[in-house]
Parts: structure tokens; sequence; C-alpha cells
């Protein structure tokens, strides 16, 4: 029987998942498979969680380092986060023969060159399918299922406390602070969530999906980012009302020139089937050049669904002995040359645009005017009710034009007497 000897890093929400799992399923992969996953040491800075977790003292340790170290063991489960003390760990892991599983993506994103190099320097296996979309296999798809097919394009929804606080005001019509506030009481949004609104979390997992799908290295600080703390209700009612529902997007498309790589507030017609991914969900739609269209749904966060995923990657490493192929042939298609991701300025696309404007005549006229001045035409618009002197929204749809013409033409129309308030610009997908 193959026995796998674990050393698990953190007893966090997953990895105390991990560890319930790793129990209550050991006998049944005996059975099943002939494995037997032992987890033999466990390191974490908090006592109490040993306690909790009934976790023998003779397994237990606060030091980190004592278990990468330890020669018994054949792979290191990193899930403490961060990326200062975690890519270290996970190097000197490495280095004492060990391969790693790891739910880390800004580790991945922000030093993944680094990281699978050494890998592949070092002959070890580096696994990460809860990376990215929690319980969902979207890794696997890519480095087996999907892999007679070229990728053209990714559009997903990779952040579940961002996609319930947007389904939240859709559903109900609260505001932004009003649906936070609630995500942070239901245990959707951590105290300080600002890496889940503000578009990082996502751009993070994107950074990674756009590193295997299009093989080839992605800088992480080449992926704009834009969160959803400025979508306000209105934006949202008038959505509707135009036909669209607002998602928080990651987006990463094959185009000539390069690739776009963007997470960004978008405008989806509601006919669309990520517009109807709501709570805490998460779906990836990726569209290959052979299968065409193809959906991942599921739970992108939590303890049973990320835990779930870095078991998969254990089971992977103790059949891998069967396998005429390793992790090694994913890791050269992520890091065989530079992928060029264009700038946002460059991208073509329609757009939602907002104005708060002073009601009197010839208003839509003068913005227009500007628009047609920057080569933007519009496809829609609504006005709401005149009250002459009072300020007044005005939305606008456009058919295409490039970001670089619209940011110029916001910025002329801000300048505007007519104007009062900042102006919103929000991007439409219809594919």
């Amino acid at each position: 029987m193959k026995t796998l000897r674990i050393g698990l890093l953190g007893l966090g929400q997953i990895g105390g998942g991990l560890y319930k799992l790793l129990r209550s399923k050991k006998e049944q992969y005996k059975r099943e498979l002939g494995i037997s996953l032992e987890l033999a040491k466990v390191a974490d800075i908090d006592r109490k969680k040993q306690r909790e977790l009934k976790i023998p003292k003779s397994v237990f340790t606060t030091d980190a380092w004592d278990v990468v170290r330890d020669p018994s063991l054949d792979v290191i489960v990193e899930l403490i986060g961060g990326t200062k003390i975690a890519r270290e760990l996970v190097k000197e892991s490495m280095k004492y023969g060990k391969d790693v599983v790891t739910a880390n993506k800004a580790l991945l994103a922000e030093y993944g060159d680094e990281i699978f190099e050494l890998a592949h320097e070092m002959n070890r296996w580096i696994l990460f399918e809860a990376s990215v979309g929690g319980g969902i296999p979207v890794i696997k798809a890519l480095r087996e299922g999907l892999v007679a097919n070229r990728i053209d394009s990714i559009l997903s929804i990779i952040n579940g406390t961002s996609n319930y606080i947007l389904s939240k005001m859709t559903e109900t019509g609260a505001d932004f602070e009003e649906a936070l506030k609630e995500a942070q009481q239901k245990g959707y949004a951590e105290s300080d969530p600002t890496l889940d609104i503000d578009g990082s979390d996502a751009a993070h997992k994107l950074a990674i999906l756009a590193r295997f799908a299009f093989g080839g290295r992605v800088k992480f600080s080449h992926i704009y980012c834009e969160g959803i703390s400025k979508i306000r209700s209105e934006d949202i009612l008038f959505a509707k009302e135009l036909g669209y529902r607002i998602k928080l997007l990651a987006i990463a498309k094959a185009m000539h020139g390069g690739i776009e790589a963007r997470v960004q507030p978008t405008l989806l017609p509601e006919s669309h089937i990520l517009a109807n991914v709501n709570g805490s969900f998460n779906a990836i739609l990726m569209r290959g050049d052979e299968v065409g269209d193809v959906l991942f749904y599921g739970r992108g966060a939590g303890s049973g669904p990320t835990a779930s995923a870095v078991f998969s990657n254990l089971i992977d490493i103790a059949l891998r002995e069967g396998s005429r192929f390793g992790d090694r042939t994913m890791m050269m298609r992520g890091i065989r040359g530079n992928l060029k991701i264009k700038n946002i300025s460059s991208i073509l696309s329609r757009y939602y645009l907002r104005f708060y404007v002073v009601d009197k005549p010839g208003v839509l006229a003068r913005i227009s005017q500007v628009l047609g001045k920057h080569r933007i035409s519009i496809s829609d618009v609504i006005q709401k009710e005149r009250s002459e002197g009072n300020v007044v929204p005005l939305y606008l749809l456009t058919h295409d034009a490039h970001e670089n013409d619209v940011r110029k033409a916001i910025h002329a129309i801000d300048r505007l007497r007519i104007i009062r308030g900042k102006s919103q610009l929000i991007r439409i997908e219809n594919n």
C-alpha cells in the first residue's frame, strides 16, 4: 500500500477542514485506492486549535520550519496564507525534497515564477487546485480535460464576497455599505474586506488562470484591477431597466497583440449565464477552440470546498508513480515565456455611463457633442424626471469605443458646468 506522509502548515478554516477530512476519509481511500494518507505533522502558532481539533501532542508543533525540514515527510500542505513566510516555507520544503500543495493564490500570483521554476529545478510537484475557485476543479480541467484546446477567453466570477454583495444589492435595492455589512454579519466578508471588494483577490486568481490557460508568465502588476465600492444602488437599478445585471468579472482574452487581463465591475445581459450566478457562488466560463464554451460552477470558498480541492491534489501526488506524465509537464506550459498583457487603455468595449447633471435644456446635446468629438456614439439613454434647477441622473449606453477615447471624453465632460459630482463608467460584456 502506498503511504503518503503529510505535513500540514496552518489550522485556519481550510486547514481545520482538511484535518477533519483526512481523518474521516482515511479508511475509504485505503479501501478504494490502496492509499494511506497519513497526517504525520501539523504546525500552527495557536495551541488552542490543537485542543479544539484533538490533535495528538506527538503530531502538533508551533514550529513550521521543523515540519518542512522533517526528512520523514513526503508532502507539505501550506495553508497559512500571506506571501512573506509562506514563500520561504514553500521554497524550503522543495529544497528538502518535498512536494507542495497550497491554496495560496496571492503567493502564486506574485511569486509564481520563482516557485514554479524552483519546482522544476528540484524535480518536485507544486499543486494548487484550491487557489482558484475553491472546490471547482478548474486547474485540473486546464491541465487534463481541455488539453486539446487553445483557450481563447475566460469570463469568471471568482470572488464570492463581491458576488454576494452585488447579488444583495440587485435583489433588495440595498446600497453598497448595507450589503457589505450583511455580508460581514453572515461570514461572507472579512472584518477587513479590502482584498475582496477592491478586486485584488480576483486578480490574484486571474493571474493563475491566465498563466495556465494561455501558457506563459503573467506579471500580476499588469492586470488591471477595479473593485465594486463605487457601484451605487441606482447603477444596479438602471442597469436592470436597460436589461443588464452588474457583476465583478475577472476577464482574460487572447487578442491580436497580446492578452487582455482585467478585473472590473461589468454589465452583463440578463440572459447571460454568468448574470444568473448569485450569492457567494463562483463560476468560470472558458472558451476553447475545439470544445466551445465550458462552464465551471460551485462554491468558491469555505472549509469544505477548499479542503476538497487540497485533498484531490494529495491523491494526485499519491498516485503519480502510475502516471507517465507528471505535473512538470503543466509547469513547463506555465513558465515557457512572458505573456504580453495589453494596457487597459487599448481595449474596445461598450460602456455604461452615469452623470449627475443640472436639469436644464440642452444638457444631453452638450454631453453628446463631447462624446462625438471623441468618436463615441450613444446606443441608449435614460434621463429621469425633469425638475428645473435641480440635479438629476443621466444614464447612457455606448456602442463599441476605445477605452482611451472614453476616458478622455469623461475627463472633458466632468469639467463642464452642467456636471455635478464624479461620473461613473462601467464596461459592458455581451459575449
